[in-house]
């Protein structure tokens, strides 16, 4: 069994055990859960990413992985690497990095907002979303169904929501008008599949009393997933200081990139970009990295998030679940490393 199929297989373990012991056993199909093969034209991985947005690319001292996911990413490449406006993207950053070095690039990335990592930048001992103690928790004998609010988007925090609902929990996905979850319109099939089994919301969140219903439904929920950066939050009013005061007993569910309690939480990534910074690549003979599959690190943190969120609400919520797609990834490759010194 490959190490990532290892992973899956004792997260999916340790969701079957903790959602017997909190009502309606959930039973993770392994086998499809990290597969968007349905969604997606996707092709083998390789020097690029099975989507074909990321790509590894060596610079002077190392390897750094360059995701361009968006038309925002595309149109920032000149900024960030000196080249010209009108120059091919992709040849201009090959070319750029051969004289740089890895952490002069991912710095540069870093302040314009691109997804850009060096190549094994994270390491981590675990796989586990550490859960960091925010509120007093409440006793849940006696309470009704445990009430989810979902305000993530695209595979990671949508996963971890779906678990959720599998478990029988009432999950509300809650959608901007202006920003819908993006694989609502580009992959409607994987949407329907990370989705179905919740309630949906759509609000604007330029108008205060919509903020104000978000508030208030947070504030009467049990666990709230997310996958927007804290600043975020900020901006709303809707920190998780502020909501752990009117909820002591709430689990907040927290996925980012490299941590969102951390000074790299305002820091960009996606599945495949922080595979590679976590080190979850293979290696060929020479040592140069090759991806080893389809953003892994999404469905590996999704559910590693559902396992924490399954274990602060049985402890009585009151938990931030620090589900950081690098550190996830991170985790998982340590136990090639652990192979390989054993």
């Amino acid at each position: 069994m490959s190490v990532v199929a290892d992973a899956i297989a004792g997260l999916a373990r340790e969701i079957g055990r903790l959602t017997a012991e909190l009502g309606r056993r959930v039973v993770i199909d392994e086998r499809e859960v990290a597969n968007r093969g349905q969604s997606l034209a996707l092709k083998p991985p390789g020097l690029w990413s099975p989507n074909r947005s990321c790509r590894l690319v060596r610079t002077a001292d190392g390897w750094i992985a360059v995701n361009l996911p968006r038309e925002s990413d595309i149109a920032s490449v000149p900024a960030w690497i000196g080249c010209d406006a009108d120059a091919k993207p992709w040849p201009a950053i090959l070319k750029a990095a051969r004289h740089r070095t890895w952490s002069g690039l991912v710095a540069d990335a870093r302040l314009l907002g691109l997804p850009v990592c060096a190549v094994g930048e994270v390491h981590a001992e675990s796989l586990d979303a550490p859960l960091q103690r925010r509120g007093g928790g409440h006793d849940r004998r006696g309470r009704s169904a445990i009430k989810v609010i979902d305000l993530s988007s695209m595979w990671a925090g949508p996963l971890c929501g779906a678990v959720l609902a599998a478990a029988g929990w009432a999950v509300t996905k809650v959608e901007s008008r202006a920003r819908p979850d993006t694989t609502r319109v580009a992959t409607p099939g994987m949407f329907d599949r990370l989705n179905g089994e919740k309630t949906h919301q759509s609000i604007d969140l330029s108008d205060p009393a919509d903020i104000a219903w978000l508030r208030e439904q947070i504030a009467g929920a049990d666990v709230v997933v997310t996958s927007a950066r804290p600043r975020a939050f900020e901006q709303l009013g809707l920190t998780p200081g502020s909501m752990f005061l009117r909820n002591p007993g709430l689990t907040w569910v927290a996925i980012s990139g490299y941590g969102w309690l951390d000074e790299q939480a305002d820091r960009v990534a996606f599945g495949d970009d922080a595979a590679a910074a976590g080190g979850l690549v293979r290696r060929l003979q020479g040592g140069e990295p090759r991806f080893m599959g389809d953003a892994l690190a999404d469905p590996l943190t999704g559910l590693a998030a559902a396992v924490g969120a399954l274990k602060s609400v049985q402890r009585g919520g009151g938990f931030v679940v620090d589900a950081a797609l690098a550190v996830t990834a991170a985790g998982v490759a340590g136990r090639v490393a652990g192979r390989h010194a054993a």
